[in-house]
């Protein structure tokens, strides 16, 4: 069982970098895809992190995001004790956040522009990093990506997918939240523009929020409802 709940004056932190998965910015540009990585690194999430519906007590409305940044989750609320839940990965130490945002665009197989400043500091370490990559299979963005905006302006942060499955329930981003591709899509069919999304992490810049994970629902999941 999870539960939270975070009591904080409502806003967010200032926007630090665009994500994107460490594998990325260790490479070279030239190098052709993330495919052989794949191969090297089979690995995938823990059976927790799968997507599962759940029994999700909370005053959120249907439509709803919630991400619980301490436990790696994302729940898209459904209403009457019913979510969604999906496993993500979060920023690593010193890019976590939180607040309240909205979706603002959403993009399949999204292009990927590492600011300028993510750039210079991965060239001092010799990773030269493009301008603009294009989208595709070894974009660090991967199938989809929602982008987040507060006050009618883009934060920088996105829900995103990636192709290193591996990473899901790690702290591994530059403050974006990573799903499996297969499930940022899942997502990307059900939240719309415009889509509240609270992220409960660190400063409890969310505001008040609460909801309590009661669980797998047993009879949805036996039904496939």
């Amino acid at each position: 069982m999870l539960a939270a709940a975070a009591i904080a004056a409502t806003g967010m932190l200032a926007p630090v970098e665009a994500d994107a998965f460490q594998a990325a910015a260790a490479r070279p540009a030239t190098v052709t895809s993330d495919v052989t990585l794949v191969a090297q690194k089979p690995k995938q999430p823990a059976e927790k992190f799968r997507r599962r519906v759940v029994r999700l007590v909370t005053d959120e409305k249907p439509g709803t995001v919630i991400i619980d940044t301490n436990n790696k989750f994302l729940y898209y609320v459904e209403g009457n004790n019913r979510a969604t839940r999906y496993g993500v990965g979060v920023g690593r130490e010193g890019f976590g956040w939180s607040g309240v945002v909205k979706i603002g665009r959403k993009e399949e197989w999204p292009s990927w522009r590492p600011p300028a400043q993510m750039r210079a500091r991965e060239a001092a370490k010799g990773h030269m990093l493009p301008v603009v990559q294009e989208g595709g299979i070894d974009n660090p963005l991967g199938a989809r990506a929602m982008y987040l905006f507060k006050g009618g302006r883009d934060t920088i942060f996105r829900i995103h997918g990636t192709n290193q499955p591996w990473t899901i329930g790690l702290n591994m981003s530059s403050g974006c939240i990573r799903m499996m591709n297969k499930d940022v899509e899942h997502l990307y069919e059900r939240a719309s523009i415009g889509t509240k999304v609270i992220v409960v992490g660190p400063g409890n810049r969310q505001g008040k929020v609460s909801f309590e994970d009661r669980g797998i629902d047993l009879l949805r999941t036996i039904l496939g409802g």
